[in-house]
């Protein structure tokens, strides 16, 4: 440890590429329950199995059925049964969907996206794979 101008005890270090500069001493500061503040103690709900996510993503008014990709790739397998148009894995949830004709798709997607990624804690990528014909009465 060394002494500045002004007294202060500061630890000295090289930083990248040889620059070097005054940093604080390190310190431990113990902390109290009183010195924690605790914004909300109100639960995220973690949605852990494909049918409700799937549930959750045909909930959101627009989305007409969930896709199972170009050759039935995009799947959860169960046992006995597979939920399609939803991947689930330890590092993210893939969704695919088909939406109505006439539904603004990147909002849509954004609707989805946010649906699925407030109960989930991986990233969530929306695939948005075809749009639901018109049919004529």
């Amino acid at each position: 440890m060394t002494q500045t101008p002004d007294g202060a005890g500061v630890a000295r270090d090289a930083g990248p590429a040889g620059a070097t500069g005054w940093l604080p001493a390190p310190e431990s500061v113990p902390l109290t329950a009183e010195d924690v503040v605790v914004v909300s103690t109100t639960p995220v709900p973690v949605i852990e199995t494909a049918d409700e996510v799937a549930a959750l993503v045909l909930a959101v008014p627009g989305v007409t059925q969930l896709h199972p990709g170009r050759f039935g790739e995009v799947a959860t397998y169960l046992p006995g049964r597979r939920v399609t148009g939803v991947k689930l894995t330890d590092d993210r949830v893939e969704v695919h969907v088909v939406v109505t004709y006439n539904a603004p798709i990147r909002a849509l997607a954004q609707q989805i996206h946010a649906a699925v990624a407030a109960v989930v804690t991986v990233p969530v990528q929306v695939f948005v794979e075809d749009l639901a014909a018109l049919h004529a009465a």
